[in-house]
């Protein structure tokens, strides 16, 4: 690893609260997260006080409403934080969006009772979420699943099983999407999962090929009872609520993703301005110079892509279509800038001695959480051309 320290992204933000904020995020991603990224990915550790200190610090609920301990800030800041925590570490940025994406449902949803109930524990309490959507056979076709709940007087029985969840088995809640009704998307209900339900189990961690302290795992749900009072809007809404959910997620991967991206970028013009070769610094040789403009320029072009997302969402506009380009751009310029990195770094680059192999290996699958890049362009052509007619 050089010994340069990463400068700071000079950010166009919009109070002195804001920047104040990011201040504290940088503060205590070079102070508790950076530092044992390396380490504790590689062994696969979970980082879970790691959250709790965020939670204290009110970094865990930054988007939501003051009323039930929210940070109220808009998207915009919002998503820099993401940025900021995923250049540290991407378990940890990922896993913010993650939390923040589990609350989306009862934060838009939810009744006031429900919210006054559950909110305040979940968005500064300590508590960690996870959001269950996919199952085994329904990833990208989310409204062909199969998990049922099955109203039983004033509850309601879940049985099936959900896969890819991040936190699955860590979680101290889950938002989970479930059929109540006929096939199709309007017979999706949501509902609000305590991780300690009777009958709900985790299997044991997929073994990924980066992020390995973020444990990724199927949910087994046996006969888990749920009272209707956890149930999240009205039966059949469900699905409604899934993709409102998706649309703001999906910016924050887009921010992990050019936080990842930046990370890569600084190792990589640390290391070419201390690596000599025939004299000179490599960095002054024309080759390495223009990849560095064209990781630099990638980098850039996302996050002002990301932002005007952001923009469009806290004037509250539609911003579904932005949301997948940002999506499909940043983590598309992930993948190449990381792969880049590597490259600049040469052999160095291909060990562990330097982060820029884990920083790629951890670009991919960004290009495949919350919707596959080939997902995204279906959203975008239906928003230009419309529907298939096929």
């Amino acid at each position: 690893m050089t010994d340069r320290a990463p400068q700071p992204v000079d950010r166009q933000l919009p109070t002195e609260e804001s920047r104040d904020l990011l201040a504290l995020v940088r503060e205590i991603a070079q102070r508790e997260i950076r530092p044992r990224a390396a380490e504790e990915e590689d062994s696969g550790r979970f980082p879970r006080e790691v959250f709790t200190l965020l939670s204290e610090a009110g970094l865990l609920g930054l988007p939501y409403a003051g009323e039930f301990g929210g940070g109220e800030q808009p998207y915009e800041v919002y998503l820099q934080v993401l940025e900021e925590l995923a250049a540290a570490r991407l378990t940890v940025g990922l896993g913010v969006s993650v939390h923040s994406l589990a609350c989306h449902g009862l934060a838009g949803y939810g009744t006031k009772e429900q919210q006054a109930a559950h909110l305040p524990s979940m968005l500064g309490g300590g508590l960690l979420g996870a959001y269950c959507l996919s199952e085994p056979a329904a990833g990208s076709d989310a409204a062909s699943l199969s998990t049922k709940a099955v109203r039983d007087g004033d509850d309601w029985i879940i049985t099936g099983t959900k896969a890819w969840i991040t936190h699955g088995g860590v979680a101290d809640f889950y938002t989970v999407l479930a059929r109540t009704g006929a096939p199709g998307p309007k017979g999706i209900t949501a509902f609000l999962v305590p991780g300690d339900a009777q009958g709900l189990t985790a299997a044991v961690p997929e073994k990924k090929m980066g992020m390995k302290g973020s444990p990724t795992a199927q949910l087994h749900f046996d006969g888990v009872r749920v009272p209707d009072a956890r149930r999240i809007g009205d039966e059949g809404q469900g699905f409604t609520i899934a993709l409102a959910a998706l649309d703001a997620g999906r910016l924050g991967i887009a921010a992990c993703a050019i936080g990842v991206a930046q990370a890569s970028l600084d190792e990589a013009l640390a290391y070419a301005l201390d690596r000599k070769q025939f004299g000179h610094p490599i960095a002054d040789f024309q080759g390495l110079r223009f990849m560095l403009a064209d990781m630099a320029t990638k980098i850039e072009a996302g996050r002002a892509l990301y932002l005007a997302a952001a923009r469009l969402r806290d004037a509250g506009k539609p911003f579904s279509r932005q949301a997948a380009m940002a999506k499909l751009f940043c983590t598309d310029a992930a993948m190449s800038v990381t792969t880049d990195a590597v490259q600049v770094l040469g052999g160095y680059g291909y060990t562990a001695d330097f982060p820029v192999e884990r920083l790629m290996r951890e670009a991919k699958v960004l290009q495949i959480v919350e919707g596959t890049n080939q997902i995204q362009r279906m959203v975008i052509a239906r928003h230009l051309a419309g529907p298939e007619t096929r």
